[in-house]
């Protein structure tokens, strides 16, 4: 087993640097032949093709969050964590049908512009700060910290600060270029991350094949992964009872059972899939049918990624109890796919060092170009230069990407956040679900109920915010443990030597519960209004019919997700 990097490795990793930074220079030299407007810069608008789109959909949503905190989770709970993957086909479906219809008859860029439209300023003022503040101080800072403790794992190193430096000027000189160069480099991005995470994957069940002396067969690898730890391949997690373990208990708490399906995993995927200008962004510039095919086939592609991204995971869990993976005792979850790459031999390891690099870059070009497009068309343009052309719209958008780079590196620098202690896919889905129910009702509400109305929203969207961080923090304290709404558990943690105790509600249940609240307030508030609001959307039943080629991809989506429920249920 070796930590460090060799001369191959960087060769490989020098190779896919030239690629990815040469084919984006291109694009742009290639763009600017022809004139660049705002709708180009953040949207690339009518210029990405339905491959391009899906590819750019994964690519920004792969990152050290997957890569590394759902192999983390792999390794603690198992196959369960692939809900996140999976339901997320469903809900990708469900966006591709509905609501990118709404978006783009609308003619919706931003996030807060759909706000505005249906509601009003007011609302989307609020909510254009609560997102700039989520993606810069949750989601860029976990990104970068994440990535860099994974890359400085397989250095063997002590480069954390560099390589979290590197990190941000390689996703710095893709972002100025532009969404263009953003959604067709992601194209190599998110190939290299395919190649290069089934490559380790599968070297990682053959490693697990030898060490237990089945020969050099993946196949009987992941065989023996089943064999060995069967607890780790159930989807659904038992409720725990008096005579729970203590571990059993922290697992239910991050992913609790069948309960999740009923509450927080579809708030969490709709939410993140459909109202995010971080993701929605891809495809608002396109037209219905290319938007649509493309967001289909990154659902198709979604099927595939736990295989990627959970199963060295599990790997890492079998051989750690088994002897083989020593520095993980006592150590992080988020440490497992470093630690399972660390067997790999030179240049599949660069190989594999460049997949997990084009994810973390993919994702924080995403977001630096979200952060961008919010500040520059959603608050800047509005409130501080009206009159902006949009040569300097563009400027003023490379500022902010600029300016946002440097506060998550800042914040990032030391851990300021805790994220390494919190576990990083955690830590992204626990806060970003603060504001997730509430976000939702509105969106939710305002696409398909036209007498929902502004106050309803605003309403809503402190609602959700404040009932969230209600059931998180102080809900079992007043209420009790157990009530008719939920089930708070205690578990204890080893910080320091020392049992330190926590009891907490599944921040799923958290989310669920506070969607359903945030949504009979805001049915009540609208009831008390016009019966239609002037604002509300016109819908033409027209606009959700498929095409039969789309069916068709859906269906085959639905079957695929049916027979991996099926089998690991």
């Amino acid at each position: 087993m070796n930590n460090t990097l060799v001369s191959l490795d960087y060769v490989v990793f020098a190779i896919y640097f030239v690629i990815v930074a040469s084919y984006g220079i291109w694009i742009y030299n290639k763009k600017k032949k022809g004139t660049t407007d705002t709708k180009d810069f953040f949207l690339a608008e009518g210029s990405l093709t339905w491959w391009a789109i899906g590819a750019s959909l994964i690519a920004s949503n792969i990152s050290a969050e997957q890569f590394i905190g759902m192999s983390g989770e792999g390794f603690f709970v198992g196959v369960a964590v692939a809900a996140y993957e999976w339901i997320a086909a469903l809900a990708l479906i469900i966006i591709a049908i509905w609501f990118i219809p709404v978006y783009l008859k609308n003619k919706i860029y931003t996030m807060p512009q759909f706000l505005t439209r249906r509601y009003n300023e007011t609302v989307a003022m609020i909510m254009a700060i609560f997102w700039l503040f989520l993606y810069i101080f949750v989601n860029l800072t976990s990104i970068l910290y994440l990535g860099a403790v994974a890359i400085n794992g397989l250095a063997g190193g002590d480069y954390l600060q560099q390589i979290m430096l590197g990190l941000g000027i390689f996703s710095l000189i893709i972002t100025l270029g532009g969404m263009k160069v953003i959604g067709y480099t992601d194209v190599i991005q998110v190939a290299v991350l395919i190649i290069g995470g089934l490559a380790a994957t599968y070297m990682a069940l053959t490693i697990v094949s030898e060490k237990f002396g089945l020969g050099s067969s993946a196949l009987a690898g992941f065989n023996q992964l089943m064999k060995d730890a069967p607890e780790h391949f159930h989807m659904i997690l038992e409720k725990p009872g008096p005579n729970t373990s203590n571990i059993d208990v922290q697992k239910y708490v991050v992913l609790p059972g069948i309960a999740m399906y009923f509450a927080g995993q579809w708030i969490v995927n709709l939410n993140y899939w459909g109202c995010n200008q971080y993701i929605t962004q891809r495809a608002l510039g396109a037209d219905l049918n290319t938007a649509r095919s493309g967001i289909l086939f990154a659902a198709l592609l979604k099927l595939m990624m736990p295989v990627i991204v959970m199963l060295p995971g599990i790997a890492a869990y079998v051989l750690y109890k088994n002897g083989h993976l020593p520095q993980l005792a006592n150590g992080s979850k988020d440490g497992a796919y470093s630690a399972i790459l660390s067997f790999l031999p030179a240049g599949l390891k660069g190989l594999s060092v460049a997949a997990l690099t084009a994810a973390i870059v993919a994702s924080l070009a995403g977001k630096l170009n979200s952060i961008s497009t919010i500040y520059t068309l959603d608050i800047h343009k509005k409130y501080f230069d009206k009159l902006a052309d949009e040569k300097k719209q563009v400027w003023i958008g490379r500022i902010t990407v600029l300016a946002a780079m440097i506060v998550a590196l800042a914040f990032s620098w030391t851990d300021v956040l805790g994220i390494g202690a919190e576990g990083g896919f955690t830590f992204i889905q626990k806060y970003t679900g603060f504001i997730s129910p509430g976000v939702f009702a509105m969106f939710i509400l305002g696409m398909f109920w036209k007498r929902t109305t502004g106050a309803a929203a605003i309403a809503g969207v402190i609602t959700g915010f404040v009932l969230s961080v209600f059931f998180n923090n102080y809900a079992p304290a007043i209420f009790g443990n157990e009530t008719w709404l939920y089930t708070a558990y205690t578990y204890y943690k080893m910080e320091g030597g020392v049992k330190v105790f926590y009891t907490e509600i599944p921040f799923l249940i958290n989310m669920g519960w506070s969607f359903f609240f945030t949504m009979a307030i805001m049915i009540a508030i609208s009831l008390a209004g016009p019966k239609i609001n002037p604002k509300a959307f016109d819908l033409d039943p027209s606009m959700f019919k498929l095409k039969p080629a789309t069916l068709a991809l859906v269906l085959t989506i639905l079957i695929l997700l049916t027979a991996l429920y099926v089998k690991f249920w």
